[in-house]
């Protein structure tokens, strides 16, 4: 319908309409009316959330008087590479503003300043004043909580100064307590709806694989799962242990979980510490997937000297003498403890997640893909590769826990 209505247009009132956001954009990509302090767009992988806070922050600049805004990523790079410099970023909808990498701001020629933020550093945020912001990927944010108190106390001048958070749904305790305030209007999109934008076949493939399933409903319909029934982990265990610096560590181990294939499937590879306190402390996820053999053995090294690891988990049953052997080809020399699974992936998790539910593990910053992996799986079937990869790490540093006879959980 709309490309029949450009046809019967002249051609300079047909590439201004071309070019018109206000045309193309869905309804929920549009500010909301009302008179809303926070907007929250709620949605799917390629879902359009990022191109609708370009626009907006776009537009606001050029027509709405906004002089002073923020734009609030997980890390400085996240701010850079999606919400300025990526495919429907800032600087692919501006015409006129130069982006100044190195004092992390955009500029405009009518004085407005765009001032580049992380949600890491949430103190970072303090002295700053703001008539608009843009945070991207809230639940993402290392403290979500902490960096929009911070955020919003910066938005102190202007007319009606206001904010909004784009973001994929996780259940976590920040998100439901932001919905629930009264000046937060929420849109969503699932990932369906923005498919003419998208590569072809790209959301027949992952329906293909996820639709119905809990992982496609948060990730492409922007639905807020809670914690799968039966699931080993939950959600407020992770929270409520959730720290942002680690004590002083006895041990630091390295596990991993290799892929089968080659290529494409992901390897576990998950850092974790034994403190003094004798609690653990989850340390970093480098899962990632599409590596080759010496593509992940050189993730595994870099993990190993980063954090100074004494030594690399690796399952013998399922590739240890390989992890080995790819470690040694990709020029590394690391300590290699092979671990042979002598009972069923239940059986190892549940005294990892019985550390959880005691208090004893802490995970130092947030993991998002490794805790959603966490509170949906319920023992059943394959066990997610950072899951496993977990298990092995903390199964290391916790050895008399991790024989623990399974026991009923409490309810």
């Amino acid at each position: 319908m709309q490309e029949t209505f450009l046809e019967r247009m002249s051609d300079d009132v047909a590439e201004q309409i071309l070019n018109s956001w206000l045309f193309w954009a869905r309804d929920e990509q549009l500010p909301p009316p009302g008179d809303w302090r926070t907007w929250l767009f709620l949605g799917g992988r390629g879902a359009g959330k990022t191109r609708a806070g370009a626009e907006w922050i776009a537009d606001g600049v050029a027509h709405g008087g906004l002089k002073r805004v923020a734009l609030l990523g997980a890390t400085f790079s996240d701010v850079r590479a999606v919400m300025i410099e990526g495919e429907s970023g800032l600087m692919r909808v501006l015409d006129t503003a130069t982006y100044e990498p190195s004092n992390q701001r955009i500029k405009w020629p009518n004085g407005a300043v765009a001032t580049v933020l992380s949600a890491e550093e949430p103190d970072g945020i303090r002295g700053h004043q703001f008539d608009a912001a843009w945070g991207d990927e809230f639940c993402k944010w290392a403290d979500p909580q902490a960096a929009l108190d911070m955020l919003r106390m910066a938005l102190r001048i202007g007319r009606r100064p206001r904010m909004l958070l784009t973001t994929t749904p996780r259940n976590i305790a920040a998100l439901k307590t932001l919905m629930a305030v009264k000046s937060t209007v929420v849109t969503k999109s699932t990932t369906a709806q923005n498919a003419p934008n998208l590569a072809d076949g790209f959301v027949a493939d992952l329906e293909a694989f996820y639709k119905g399933t809990r992982l496609g409903r948060q990730e492409l319909e922007a639905e807020i799962i809670a914690d799968a029934e039966g699931a080993l982990w939950r959600r407020d265990w992770i929270e409520r242990g959730r720290v942002f610096e680690a004590p002083a560590l006895t041990r630091i181990a390295v596990a991993v979980d290799p892929p089968a294939t080659q290529t494409g499937a992901e390897c576990g590879i998950v850092v974790a510490g034994r403190g003094k306190d004798d609690r653990g402390y989850v340390l970093a996820d480098r899962s990632q997937g599409g590596l080759t053999p010496h593509g992940w053995a050189e993730r595994v090294a870099a993990a190993f000297h980063a954090f100074q690891a004494d030594c690399v988990v690796a399952e013998v049953n399922q590739g240890g003498d390989m992890v080995k052997a790819v470690l040694f080809d990709a020029g590394t020399n690391l300590p290699v403890r092979g671990v042979r699974a002598m009972r069923g992936k239940k059986s190892r998790a549940e005294p990892i997640s019985y550390l959880y539910e005691a208090g004893r593990v802490h995970h130092v910053g947030v993991f998002p893909e490794l805790e959603d992996q966490l509170c949906n799986y319920d023992g059943k079937g394959q066990s997610p590769d950072r899951l496993d990869a977990l298990v092995w790490a903390l199964s290391e540093l916790f050895p008399t826990e991790a024989r623990a006879v399974p026991r009923a959980r409490s309810t």
